[in-house]
């Protein structure tokens, strides 16, 4: 039984291309999505593989990682794992904007999905979450957005309504998922004021098609040219991507008690301080530097 609650921000900082494995679409290598909602997602079985295989180089033991994680395969004293990792959902999506280069979009389903996941794992939020917007409109905190009083977003023009809840959301996001360190300042400004609300439908469709689609050529070894046939294209979910996943752990079942490690509060303690704040590697493509993103995790 997992006794111990968390969540995990998960902060894009390149393209990460997580794989479905499968396409039936113009994209050949598409990303993970949630079928209910068609936004992206990260599988938690794809977190917690990045995560077990980042542990040791960013300070854990192997002992510790098989206490935490479990065994390999084929050992002769197998057991279960003590730390669980859930299904990582969209919070705020980057989108391209006529002022201010861009904006972190969100919209209430998002927002509320995560406000109900925070507080399940008793992390306060205090969320004012306006109404949906109608279609075709928005909320904004900053006004400096605005062109003649309308948010551009790529090739469309919202009717834009003030909101300072979108402040204090922002503002809230940019300490639980972003890092505290200097280097990230001026984004966690950035979130605080540049937050976006849109509808429901509104979000869907940026969530479906604003993501980063790149075109590849497969090349024959012994030409040097492309081959026949070789162009394809593959999804990757932008940069300033911003998800949230919970965290859960039991205590050890290795069966040794007394060594410190039994107990769920240690488990959770432990991966805190290994991962938290740290770039993780997540997805394919990791050669040409795919994939990174900075864990944030979050207690109650």
């Amino acid at each position: 039984m997992f006794e111990k609650h968390a969540a995990m921000f998960l902060y894009c900082v390149s393209p990460v291309h997580l794989g479905t494995g499968q396409a039936i679409g113009v994209i050949d290598n598409p990303i993970q999505r949630e079928r209910h909602t068609g936004h992206p997602c990260f599988a938690g079985s794809g977190i917690k593989g990045a995560v077990r295989h980042s542990f040791e180089l960013l300070g854990g033991t192997r002992e510790e990682l098989t206490r935490l994680f479990g065994p390999d395969a084929g050992s002769s004293s197998l057991h279960a794992g003590a730390i669980s990792f859930g299904d990582a959902h969209l919070v705020a999506l980057p989108v391209r904007s006529l002022k201010q280069g861009f904006v972190w979009t969100t919209c209430a389903q998002a927002l509320w999905r995560a406000r109900r996941l925070l507080e399940l794992v008793k992390v306060e939020t205090n969320w004012p979450i306006p109404d949906p917007p109608a279609e075709g409109n928005c909320f904004v905190a900053n006004a400096q957005l605005l062109y003649e009083n309308k948010l551009h977003l790529e090739g469309f023009e919202y009717e834009a309504t003030r909101s300072d809840h979108l402040k204090a959301i922002g503002s809230d996001l940019a300490r639980k998922a972003l890092p505290g360190d200097q280097a990230c300042a001026y984004f966690r400004q950035k979130l605080s004021s540049d937050l976006v609300l849109l509808s429901d439908t509104d979000f869907a469709f940026f969530a479906q098609n604003a993501t980063l689609v790149e075109p590849h050529v497969r090349i024959n070894e012994k030409t040097g040219t492309a081959d026949e046939g070789g162009l394809f294209y593959t999804e990757n979910l932008p940069p300033e991507s911003i998800l949230v996943a919970p965290v859960l752990a039991s205590q050890t079942r290795h069966g040794r008690k007394g060594d410190g490690w039994h107990d769920a509060a240690a488990v959770m303690a432990r991966i805190k301080n290994v991962v938290d704040g740290k770039l993780l590697q997540i997805g394919g493509d990791a050669t040409t530097g795919r994939g990174l993103v900075v864990a944030r995790i979050v207690e109650g």
